[in-house]
């Protein structure tokens, strides 16, 4: 297997063409280059390796911040959630494909993975991803369409956007935390607990 490195626009470029959840880098690299595989002798696969969605030096901060904060955080009882409309239909087997064990491996600590997952699931339920809003804390927002709209509500948010959804997040909780809202973000979704309690746990 080969690896080459691409900058973030190339990456996101790539990424946008992406035609199912679960796709690899190499198959649409030869979908857009026309490319068919020669079934005598297999193509070797061309592993893309990306930037990360979180710089290194923030992970570290994001993560020093995380710890200091559990106590002020750690409000898994206080977060409140209206029921999810049923608007479309997404099986389990959509919501599992979320969970790309290649892709998820080079994001750099919770951070890289919690944001990963939100993108990975902006781009499955693009029509009713905007369900994420309802997901609050008792004077706490964690989704917004805006960076100011979180920083409005608590300065030291660390708002960062989903993908390219034009959704933001608050990234400053603990890793607890962060898997609880991904966990109510998927039960908003249309994905059933047992499933969304086991994607949120590979943050």
């Amino acid at each position: 297997m080969k690896y080459i490195e691409v900058d973030e626009e190339l990456y996101r470029y790539i990424a946008s063409k992406t035609e199912r959840i679960g796709e690899s880098a190499s198959d649409i690299l030869r979908r857009l280059l026309d490319l068919s595989v020669d079934t005598a002798e297999p193509a070797e696969p061309l592993a893309i390796s990306h930037p990360s969605l979180e710089a290194a030096h923030e992970t570290v901060t994001e993560e020093i911040v995380e710890e200091s904060n559990l106590a002020e955080h750690n409000d898994l009882a206080e977060t409140e959630v209206v029921e999810p409309e049923q608007v479309t239909e997404v099986t389990a087997a959509n919501f599992k494909d979320v969970v790309h064990e290649h892709m998820l491996s080079q994001q750099k600590g919770a951070v890289g993975r919690f944001m990963y997952l939100l993108e990975s699931l902006s781009v499955l339920t693009p029509a009713t991803f905007d369900q994420i809003l309802k997901i609050q804390g008792r004077g706490r927002l964690y989704f917004a369409r805006s960076k100011a709209e979180l920083l409005s509500a608590s300065q030291s948010a660390n708002p960062k956007e989903i993908g390219d959804s034009g959704y933001w997040v608050t990234t400053n909780n603990n890793t607890a935390k962060k898997r609880t809202i991904l966990s109510e973000v998927l039960l908003q979704l249309g994905c059933n607990e047992e499933l969304a309690k086991s994607i949120a746990e590979r943050i």
